[in-house]
């Protein structure tokens, strides 16, 4: 199906009944969180994966018209850019080379979700009572510790600056041991040097009678773009179908201080793009080269991949349901079929050598991988869709006009009639 994945438009295609599609994603106690786990296991028995993979983190925003369905309301959506009405979830996608999937996920609720106003939409949605309000952040970590516990191999964490600007998210990698890549605004404070803390001597006014940081002077990261002691480097952080992929980068060693002064030397990677700059923060040893530093932080590229993946080639963005439940069942069907398609491309690649004088004929350093697109054109030669005949489309109209009657005669019953003219 190319377009309108719904369940109703599934359960026509396939001949399944349409209350036994809502019924199987909204109400059925399948558990949704067994299936991604059987996807984790599974992945961990991937030899391919074993080193050098990434977790990266990330969110995706879906449109919607109203505020019934789990999680939905007035928010940010980022890509729209725009605070508007939308429903979005926290995604884990593990990334390595040309191969990615997502392993986890779960739906952000806003705060506003748990306040006595909104004690009709949890009912409604089958909030379970246990779920208390968790900031994105804290979603992500849930996350990477459920991944972690699971023993799914990878080597890093890489994140944007939503969850890089927080100190307690990278504190706690650090704490846990986890190399991370995060994201941070340009506006972030470093310091070049230790900082010396004191408390500053008294010359005029009130005395101060709290340590601070008397020296050196914090600087902003971008800042540091035209300092004398910031070298740039061309590296190339992945090979690509139009060829390959090559960025600037530099790398400082910096100090971190926290509000209540707690200090981390870290490293602070810049990565250039014309004008464009991005700036990130990790606890990678200090001997860690620039060209492994870069193609870490560059892992991030595939999580919008996935995403992406998930909504144009299996209709992530065109699910149709209000209940916490079939949220999680459609996260986890989803999962389900972004690693069909991973494994598909590692057994593809396995089992295929490729010729190493193609290389030469195409004048290329690299050939392509399957796409998620690929998979799916051979999927519909293998199990084609069943053609309509005249009268099986006429029974499909006759009966979306029946069902379209009936959901206005219920409605009708709900609500009061309407006064007035």
């Amino acid at each position: 199906m190319d377009s309108r994945r719904n369940m109703a438009n599934i359960g026509r295609q396939t001949g399944v009944s349409e209350q036994n599609m809502q019924h199987f994603m909204s109400n059925s106690p399948w558990s949704g969180c067994a299936v991604i786990e059987g996807v984790q296991e599974e992945l961990k028995q991937r030899g391919e994966l074993s080193a050098g993979a990434m977790l990266v983190l990330d969110e995706s925003a879906n449109d919607k018209a109203g505020e019934y369905s789990v999680g939905a309301g007035r928010q940010y959506n980022g890509r729209r850019g725009k605070v508007d009405t939308c429903q979005v979830g926290v995604f884990l996608t593990l990334a390595k080379g040309s191969f990615w999937t997502w392993v986890d996920g779960d739906v952000f609720l806003p705060e506003r979700w748990f306040s006595e106003e909104y004690a009709d939409h949890r009912r409604r949605a089958g909030i379970p009572p246990e779920r208390q309000f968790m900031t994105k952040i804290e979603l992500g970590w849930q996350m990477i510790q459920r991944v972690r516990a699971q023993e799914v191999p990878f080597d890093a964490v890489a994140c944007d600056t939503l969850y890089g600007r927080s100190t307690w998210f990278r504190d706690t990698l650090n704490e846990e041991h986890i190399e991370y890549y995060a994201d941070v605004p340009a506006n972030t404070r470093v310091y070049l040097s230790q900082p010396q803390l004191g408390i500053p001597p008294h010359t005029r006014g009130k005395k101060a009678n709290q340590a601070r940081v008397l020296s050196p002077k914090p600087q902003r990261v971008d800042q540091l773009r035209q300092h004398v002691d910031t070298h740039w480097q061309i590296v190339e952080v992945r090979a690509s179908e139009r060829g390959v992929v090559r960025h600037e980068f530099a790398v400082h060693r910096v100090w971190i201080v926290r509000d209540d002064l707690q200090m981390r030397e870290e490293l602070l990677l810049m990565r250039r793009e014309g004008k464009k700059c991005t700036y990130t923060l990790s606890n990678a040893p200090f001997h860690t080269s620039i060209e492994v530093l870069a193609r870490r932080k560059s892992q991030r590229f595939f999580v919008e991949r996935s995403i992406q993946d998930a909504k144009s080639e299996i209709g992530w963005d065109e699910f149709q349901a209000t209940k916490w439940l079939a949220w999680e069942h459609q996260l986890a069907m989803t999962i389900l079929a972004l690693w069909f398609i991973a494994e598909i491309k590692l057994d593809w690649a396995a089992a295929h050598d490729r010729d190493p004088a193609l290389l030469d004929e195409y004048e290329v350093s690299v050939l392509p991988a399957l796409s998620v697109a690929n998979v799916r054109m051979m999927l519909c030669a293998a199990m084609p869709l069943p053609h309509l005949s005249p009268l099986d489309a006429a029974a499909l109209v006759v009966k979306h006009l029946d069902n379209r009657t009936r959901s206005r005669k219920s409605r009708l019953k709900n609500y009061p009639t309407r006064l007035g003219p």
